[in-house]
């Protein structure tokens, strides 16, 4: 039975407007932009992109505009600034005015470029931050696999609730007929009293898992909304159905034999260990020497800014610090532990992703074959539901056998409801334990997505 039409019917009947329907594709459209985790990835990643800007500092040239207003009475000060002023005459050089000078204002203008030629650990700190930034947006195309798997998990977990109070309702409404209807058996004497309050029992039950189930319900929506970046707040319904299990089948058939792809939390395991590679080769070059060249030119004047004589420089200027305290040693020692770390850590990305493919596998096969199991059982549920039915109808059996038997049968359509979840929770955690998108299951909203290629799962 669809949940659509029943979730809409109670809206209708109190005349407010029906509420968003949502389904799993727009689920996960939403969540793509808005998830908090994918959110959180991508500013990550825009940090890590900006991080690997930053050595640029050391590698490219740079130009900058220098400005002053300087005026002292200091005596080299002084004599200097009329110097670089071009303003030194003979007089200048009497030893009262040497000693004792005039305050001498000077406004500075100054056009440098700075060129770097050997900067070793710039180079070795660009490339480890470029690697950074690599295994960030690894990292973020994961994190946006891992929350479409949990969009597909959350909505049919949803969608499944929804389906659970439905069919509730519909045995809580035959419970309460058959109650009705042992009430008026027993006052014409035909049952016991007792039968009657064992009817009444037996519907209070399900009456009971009824209120369970549609604040489930009510918390698995809001969950979903949380999940997706959506005000928990918003009224929407589910437009889709847990799928039939000749669709999951269907899919599944085709699903398992689709060769794995690059994981993205392994690339970004490998990028991470690289990038630590790269900063061994950072620590290292920081006792090497470092050359640069720069070029400026300047214009002194007692009146007017970047006026007077032009003058300039320029040079090459070299640096060398073999020893700084041991900081060197500490750098050096910390940046190769962090890449033991890292390397660990890829290695066991490695691993556990080789583990989960064949779990996957495993846990699919296990989850059809429990789907097989309940289908069986529902059957049978029905079946016995259907024949002490009969058997009340013809006075051979209780109306508290009556209610056992329907609520078996619920229980056990519930099963069945729940091994097609799991089948699709199996499915949605092999595709992303492959690297491939769980977001295909999506398909199954269509009612023609169970007649599709290889291809179209591969995507």
């Amino acid at each position: 039975m669809r949940i659509t039409a029943l979730l809409l019917l109670p809206l209708l009947a109190a005349g407010r407007p029906a509420a968003a329907q949502l389904r799993l594709a727009d689920a996960l459209r939403t969540a793509d932009t808005r998830a908090v985790a994918n959110r959180l990835a991508a500013a990550d990643r825009a940090a890590r992109d900006a991080q690997a800007i930053a050595p640029l500092r050391a590698i490219l040239p740079s130009a900058r505009v220098e400005a002053s207003i300087v005026r002292t009475d200091d005596p080299i000060g002084a004599f200097g600034t009329e110097l670089r002023q071009r303003r030194i005459a003979p007089s200048d050089f009497d030893p009262a005015r040497l000693n004792f000078p005039v305050p001498v204002t000077n406004y500075g203008g100054g056009l440098v470029l700075e060129i770097p030629l050997l900067n070793v650990d710039a180079w070795a700190g660009r490339a480890a931050a470029a690697n950074g930034a690599s295994a960030a947006r690894a990292s973020e195309s994961w994190t946006r696999l891992s929350t479409r798997a949990r969009v597909v998990r959350a909505y049919y977990g949803a969608v499944l609730a929804g389906e659970r109070v439905t069919a509730l309702e519909a045995a809580v409404r035959a419970a309460s007929a058959h109650v009705r209807q042992a009430e008026s058996l027993a006052r014409n004497g035909v049952v016991t009293p007792s039968d009657a309050m064992l009817a009444d029992v037996k519907a209070g039950e399900l009456e009971a898992d009824l209120v369970d189930a549609r604040a489930d319900a009510t918390m698995a929506r809001k969950e979903l909304a949380v999940l997706i970046g959506a005000d928990s707040t918003a009224s929407f319904a589910l437009a889709g159905t847990v799928p039939a299990a000749e669709d999951l089948r269907a899919f599944a058939a085709i699903d398992t034999t689709v060769a794995s792809s690059a994981r993205a939390d392994v690339e970004a395991a490998t990028l991470a260990a690289d990038a630590a590679g790269a900063d061994i080769l950072r620590a290292r070059a920081l006792l090497l020497p470092r050359i640069n060249a720069f070029a400026r030119t300047d214009w002194n004047d007692p009146g007017r800014m970047f006026a007077g004589e032009r003058n300039w420089t320029a040079g090459v200027m070299g640096s060398w610090t073999p020893f700084t305290g041991a900081s060197e040693i500490a750098e050096r020692r910390g940046a190769e532990a962090r890449a033991a770390t890292a390397r660990a850590m890829a290695d066991g990305a490695a691993a556990s992703a080789r583990l989960q493919s064949e779990r996957g596998l495993s846990d699919v096969r296990v989850a059809l074959d429990r789907l097989t199991i309940a289908e069986h059982s529902a059957a049978q549920g029905a079946d016995a539901h259907r024949i002490v039915a009969r058997r009340y109808d013809g006075g051979l059996a209780t109306v508290s056998e009556l209610l056992d038997a329907a609520a078996a049968e619920v229980r056990t359509a519930a099963a069945l409801a729940k091994a097609r979840y799991d089948v699709i929770v199996a499915l949605a955690a092999r595709r992303l334990a492959l690297g491939l998108d769980p977001g295909a299951l999506a398909q199954l909203d269509d009612p023609a997505g169970n007649r599709r290629t290889s291809e179209d799962v591969s995507r």
